[in-house]
Parts: structure tokens; sequence; C-alpha cells
């Protein structure tokens, strides 16, 4: 049942009283006696493996927005003058500014300081206005703001400080006296009414440079200095994450890995490193982001670390190992460049951890944190998809670590895919190289993530540790969060080889989105819970410190052939087609044409623009995705098809489709996918994709390739140019009734932790193997609509706390359709 944003909040250590709330829109359990669709066994006596603390955790990554306009507190954006068409062509320094007289960015030697390069210098009698983020500057009525700015007047002026928006003044107006060189200038606003498009304005009586302009609330997360914004902090707190990995991803191994400097001509575009990050605001480094934006680092390294320790995490940092990933894929050679980020980390290791009087320390304590932050864990690149450049520097940086500090655990990776060509030579490396733990990363279709429960069941239990350190499925909808669930059970069941855990990304500013899908959702004025969040929330908050061992009985799984018509696309290229032939197992002809004559026989589906020329189908749109024409009998089985294909022009190759049963359900052979680097098999199940099996390869543009699929059942062989380039059997069944069963050592609970996916209730028999237990168990339960997305203003997906008072040794439940429930037992 949908309810809005305004639900009363719950945590399974609530009172009894209190978890009675909403108990009535949970169905009843079932009777005894009443058939059963599952049948759960739990074996007390066994003895499963320990779950650690830091299991899951969260991963933070400046995507969407997520630190300027977002997490980061400020409410002026571009204050210092910095943005650049080096971080997006549409930028000017002036961008979210708006001038009244005259007003010119300088970059010359008047400047703040050496790393600060523009200010604003400012005409007599005018006056610049800054429109913050989304709609504007959100204030709350009776709240404190506090002004910052950095100024200097030869001769002195008064700046005229105001907030206000279209309806008038939101505050009383500052006024601020300025006389000599550059120093910093403060006033407190208290706002008068609210608003979510306010504007900051400052005018100045007479001449005036200016710079570092900001506008902070008064309140923030813990009341910090250069704060975090308090409801995103407090959602993330209320995971009780047990570490958080920064600041990336693509951040940390794209661009230039020289330093910000007058020697790398104040390099724009780096890798993200953590000494431009440090320090006074107004002294740290500008950087473009990889996403599109700029990031002015006013979120740091040192806010990291001090939020990680203020929600109970442990930090875990990622350094760039000097391979370039995220479509780069360049591998540094600079022996002085690959020893100065030796070093640099080493030097982060001793900022985390060394003491106030040593040399990193001494920084760390003059930024207000004498105590060490206790870093135990650090990461060395991110997805690098060259695996043997990656691992050799890899080592480099861990030999280096390790014989400083033996302690550290230092995590390789795999790439950024879950199999394939990369992640199999990469996992290679690091087994033979005895790593301690290894970064795995994938985003794959809901029916992957419920096919893949028994991922990490074959793992060797002796080699290298996983940290999942990005996973999503693909979207935001109650379909997802079931499906991660599920997966998360599996995950947990393992938890002797996965170690730590994190969804990503983590934040998303609905206005400036780069990627799908997220956890938490804001814009200026509110947040608010993705399904996905609430999945992850209660998981986390639920972890217990041991897995008991437990059975299920799985859903009877009918498996027929692969049956579907056949498809035609590209993406992001122009390519040709012909002479397509589809013929049956014994050899005679389903479907076929050369295209000399029209095109009738295929419906376009998608984007792109298909036209028949010169005897060949032809999509000429190198801009467009996923471009499919369809044709043929959703009913085929056990067929060939063979297609002539030429790539005109563009960034990729072909996309050859066949098991099409619908737009969003079918199998297709990507060829020279992900700009021509690698070719795949995709399936999409109702919209979602994931990938079967992939191999690196290019196609090369004005070649005609023939192209071969051999269907039969559920096997499926691929030919390319006459030669076999791979098979796969798609027999693995997407189960989607799943549960694990843990112990919470503190207050003696069993867990039980159950996911049902089907559209149906499921009816339980849950055998507790002897154990003994109270009457009376604590329920919480997520159930919606799978196509449910929470939203601002609708929580479809929102935890329901209530009590069971059936409980025994043996009883029934019946779990809802479309639900995540748990179950917390006492052990009297």
């Amino acid at each position: 049942m949908p309810r809005t944003a305004a639900r009363t909040r719950w945590r399974l250590g609530l009172t009894t009283t209190a978890l009675l709330t909403a108990a009535a829109l949970v169905p009843p359990p079932a009777h005894a006696e009443d058939a059963t669709d599952y049948a759960i066994t739990v074996d007390p006596s066994a003895h499963g493996t320990k779950i650690d603390d830091t299991m899951y955790g969260v991963f933070f990554e400046d995507i969407n927005r997520a630190a300027d306009g977002g997490l980061y507190a400020e409410l002026v954006q571009n204050r210092s003058f910095e943005y650049s068409t080096a971080d997006n062509g549409s930028y000017t320094p002036l961008t979210s500014w708006s001038v009244g007289g005259t007003a010119q960015v300088v970059g010359d030697a008047g400047r703040l300081n050496e790393r600060n390069r523009n200010y604003l210098s400012l005409g007599a009698g005018s006056s610049v206005t800054n429109s913050g983020y989304n709609t504007g500057i959100r204030v709350e009525q009776g709240k404190r703001y506090d002004f910052s700015v950095w100024a200097r007047a030869a001769s002195g002026s008064t700046l005229t400080v105001v907030l206000k928006d279209a309806a008038g003044s939101l505050a009383t107006a500052r006024q601020v006296a300025v006389k000599g060189g550059w120093a910093k200038y403060r006033a407190t606003f208290t706002a008068t009414r609210t608003s979510n498009r306010g504007r900051l304005a400052v005018a100045s009586a007479d001449a005036v440079a200016l710079d570092e302009v900001s506008l902070f609330p008064r309140e923030t997360y813990k009341n910090q200095p250069n704060g975090l914004r308090k409801d995103l902090a407090e959602k993330i707190a209320a995971l009780k994450p047990g570490f958080v990995r920064f600041p990336g991803g693509c951040l940390v191994n794209t661009g230039s890995m020289e330093d910000y400097s007058e020697a790398s001509n104040w390099q724009r575009k780096r890798s993200y490193q953590w000494k431009d990050t440090i320090g006074p605001v107004e002294e740290r480094a500008t950087n473009a982001n990889f996403w599109g934006y700029n990031q002015s680092y006013g979120l740091g390294y040192y806010e990291y670390f001090r939020f990680s320790e203020d929600i109970g995490a442990m930090p875990l940092p990622v350094v760039p190992a000097l391979v370039t990933g995220c479509g780069q894929n360049k591998a540094t050679d600079d022996e002085a460049l690959l020893k100065r980020h030796i070093q640099d980390t080493l030097d982060l290791i001793e900022f985390a951890n060394g003491p106030a009087t040593s040399t990193w320390g001494k920084v760390r304590a003059r930024m207000g944190h004498p105590k060490p932050f206790h870093l135990t864990h650090l990461g060395v690149g991110n997805e690098e998809n060259l695996p043997e450049e990656f691992f050799a520097r890899f080592e480099r940086f861990r030999t280096a670590i390790k014989a400083k500090y033996p302690d550290i655990t230092v995590i390789s990776n795999s790439g950024p895919d879950d199999a394939g060509t990369t992640f199999d030579t990469a996992w290679q490396l690091n087994r033979e190289g005895k790593v301690d733990m290894v970064d795995e990363h994938y985003y794959n279709s809901p029916n992957w993530f419920l096919q893949n429960n028994d991922r990490y069941d074959s793992y060797d239990r002796e080699g290298p540790k996983v940290f999942l350190g990005e996973y999503a499925s693909q979207g935001n909808a109650w379909k997802n969060g079931l499906a991660e669930a599920a997966f998360m059970t599996g995950l947990e069941r393992n938890a002797d080889v996965v170690k730590l855990a994190s969804y990503a990304p983590l934040l998303a500013n609905e206005d400036y989105v780069q990627w799908r899908p997220d956890m938490i959702w804001f814009n200026n004025r509110a947040s608010w819970n993705s399904a996905n969040y609430e999945v992850q929330k209660l998981f986390m908050n639920n972890v217990g410190d041991r897995v008991i061992p437990s059975t299920a009985t799985g859903t009877p799984h009918v498996s027929g052939p692969i049956t579907g018509a056949v498809g035609l696309s590209t993406w992001a290229t122009s390519a040709a087609y012909d002479d397509v032939l589809v013929t049956s197992a014994d050899g005679s002809t389903l479907f076929g044409d050369d295209f000399s004559g029209d095109a009738s026989k295929w419906k376009h589906n998608g984007t792109g623009s298909w036209s028949v020329q010169d005897g060949a189908y032809v999509q000429t749109d190198t801009a467009a995705e996923n471009t499919m024409v369809t044709a043929g009998d959703p009913a085929w089985k056990d067929y060939d098809l063979h297609v002539k294909a030429t790539k005109k022009s563009g960034k990729e190759g072909f996309l050859v489709a066949f098991g099409v049963k619908d737009t969003g359900t079918y199998y297709w052979w990507n060829l020279g996918g992900w700009n021509n680097t690698q070719s795949a098999i995709e399936q999409a199940v109702s919209g979602g994709k994931g990938t079967l099996m992939t191999k690196a390869g290019s196609i090369e543009t004005g070649r005609a390739y023939d192209i071969d699929i051999k269907v039969r059942g559920r096997q499926v062989t691929l030919f390319l140019d006459g030669k076999e380039w791979g098979s796969f059997t798609d027999d693995k069944p997407a189960e989607p009734f799943r549960q694990v069963v843990t112990q919470d050592a503190r207050t003696g609970d069993l867990i039980v932790k159950v996911v049902n996916a089907r559209s149906a209730e499921a009816r339980t028999a849950v055998d507790l193997g002897g154990a003994k237990v109270a009457a009376t168990a604590r329920v919480t339960t997520l159930a919606a609509d799978e196509t449910a997305v929470n939203t601002e203003t609708d929580t479809p997906v929102t935890p329901v706390a209530s009590t069971f008072r059936g409980v025994a040794k043996k009883f029934t439940y019946t779990f809802p359709a479309h639900s995540v429930t748990f179950l917390r037992i006492k052990q009297s």
C-alpha cells in the first residue's frame, strides 16, 4: 500500500508496542496445516561462517553532483570563479553568476594564492548574484547561514550582501567593510522565510576583488566546519555502514596523473589525488570532474576521514595505479611519476595513522584532528581494463606499502565486469600474486542477480578475499531491490569469501544525473530513499555475526528452448546489413531478405534512421543508441541466423539479436561494443541487460563480416567469418525464492531473511532444527508492486514492522508476493 514520505520511521530495536504499528498491513501467516510452497530447514548446531562487522558499507563517488551541490553543504555554486570549458563545454568562469554593472574574472598575479587561479574584479557600484544549485539556494525560516568571502580593496569599500528571491528579501542585508590586501570577511544571516529559489547577491560601493564566496548552513552534520548536508549525511549514517569507500570510481583512474602546478601547466583533467584536497579550502586545487562538471575539492580527504569516523565506519580510500580505465585504457610509463604516486600513498597512510609529530600527522593535527583515523584498508586502482599493466604497477605499490606498513590490507581489482578475458586474467594475476583482497564491480539486470545467488559458492576459500566494491541491478524499481536482496543472501552465505560489499552509486541530485540507478536521491530542498536503499538498510542494520547453515527448497523450473525472432541494431554507429537468412534445424528457410526491394518485413522498434540503400539495410544515425529493427516469429526455436554486416562509421560495431520476445527481452551479439574494444553476448530481460560472455576485439570500418548464430535448445554457438567465436548455454534458473539465516551474538536472535520475488505469496514451512525459541518474532517487511519506485512525494517501498506470535521449532509463515522479510526470533 503506497504511503507518503511523512511516514513513521522504524528500527528493529523498537519496543513491542511500536512494532505493532501497521501490523495490519502485513498479510497474516498461514496456518500450520496449510499446504506449503517452500520449506526452509535450519541447522542451529552447525558452525557457520563468521560475518565481519565491516561486511556492508557505502561507496561515495562525486558523480551526479554527489559532492558539490550534494553532500558538501556549500550553497554557492562556482564560489571561486574556477569553472572552465575544461570541465564542461558550456562553462565559463561566471557560470551560475549574473552581473549587474561591470565585472570580470581575472587570472593575474594579484590572485588570492597560486592554486586558486581566478578571482573576480568587481567594478564600483556593481554586483554579482549566485543562483546556487537546482532551483536556487535553499533557506529555511529561522535557520542561520554563514557567509564568508575573501576580498581586497586597496582604497577600501563596503560590500552589501543580500539573500533574496523573486518575491524579495530572505534575510536582513549585511554590510561588510573591506580594506587592504586579501582577507577573509564573514557575516551571518537568519532566514526570515523559507525559499527554494534563493539568490546570494554581493554589491560593492567601490572597486573590489572577490574570491571564495561562500554560504553555509549553520546546521551541518555534527555541526562540523566545512561540513556536510545534514539530511544526506543522516541517511548514510542510518545505514550503519561498516566502511566508506572513496573517492572513486572513475575519478581515481582517469585523466592525467600529473599534479596541479606550473610544471604541468595547471593540468585540469587529473586523476583524484589526495594532497590536492587537504588544507584550507581556499588553497585546495580545482579539477575537471570525469562526469562532466567541476569539483572544488571542498569535500576532500580530511572530510572523508572525519565523516567515516563520525558514523563509526572504516575509511577505505582508493588511489591511482597509473593505469587509466573507464574507456581511456592507457598505462603511464614514467618512472619518476610512479615513484611520486607511491610516495604519495605512503604519505596518505601517515596522514591517516601517523602521530601528530610526524610530517603528515602534523598536517592532520593542524586541520583539527590530532588523533589518528585508524586506516586499515587501502585500494590501489579501479576497474583497469589492462590487467597485466595494472598488476605490474600494483605490485610496486603493494611492495612499498607492506615494507613500511605491513598491517595494511592492500586491495587489487578485477576490472570493470563480472566475467570475461580481463576478469579472468586479472584474477589469475591476483591469485598468483597472493593478493590480500580483490575488488569486483558489476552492474547487471535483475534477472542476472536472481540467477547468480551462488556466484561465490565455488570461490577458493583460501584464495584472495573479495571486496564487492560496486554493484547494482539496472534500475530503482522494487524489482531491482528484490533482485539485489536475493543476491545479498548469497553474499552473507559466503561471508568467508566476500568480506566487504557496497552498492553503488550512493547519491544522485535529480537535476544533474550522469548515471542510474542510485541509492539516495535529492534536490536542493529534500532527499528520499530509493527502494534499493531500503533493502540495503534492512540488511546493514541486521547483519548478524555468524551464518547459521540452512537450506530451502527451490522453485519448480520448466526451461524450454530459447525462442524468439531476430533483430539488427547499432549503437552510436552507422552500419549496413545484407543477406539475412534464418533456417530451421532441418535446413528449411524460415526467413530471408537480401534487401533487393523494400524493408517491409522489418519492424523498427528503436531510434535511428533506417533505409534500403544499394541492396542493403542501412542505419545512418551515428548518435542514436539501440536502433533495433526486428523480423520473424517470436515462437521460432532451433534455428540458424546468418547476417552480413559492414560498419560504415561511428564509435562501435554491430548488434545482431536473436531470441527476441519484445523490445525489452532478447539476446544480442554485441560486436565491437564499449567504444569498439570488446565483443559480448548480452541478455535483456524486461529491459535490464546482463553480460553472458565477453571477449576483447574490435570491428574494422568498411569491411564486410559474415555473422552466424546457431540456436539449439538453450545452447547458442556463434561464428564470425566462418570461425567459431564462442558458445554458451543459458540454462541457469532465475530463482525468485532465496533465504539466509544469521545469528546476532549480542541478542542471541536468529535472523531469518527471506526474499520472495514471485508475483504470488509463498507459504513456507520453517524448521528451526530443534532450536529453543520464543513464541514471538519481530518482523520487518518490505513489499510493493514490482514496478514501484520511491519518489520525493511517494514512497511505496517502505519498511513495515509487526509481530508474529506463531513461532515454534516448526512453523509456517506466508511471505507476501514481491517481498523481503526479516524475522528476528529470540532463542530461549
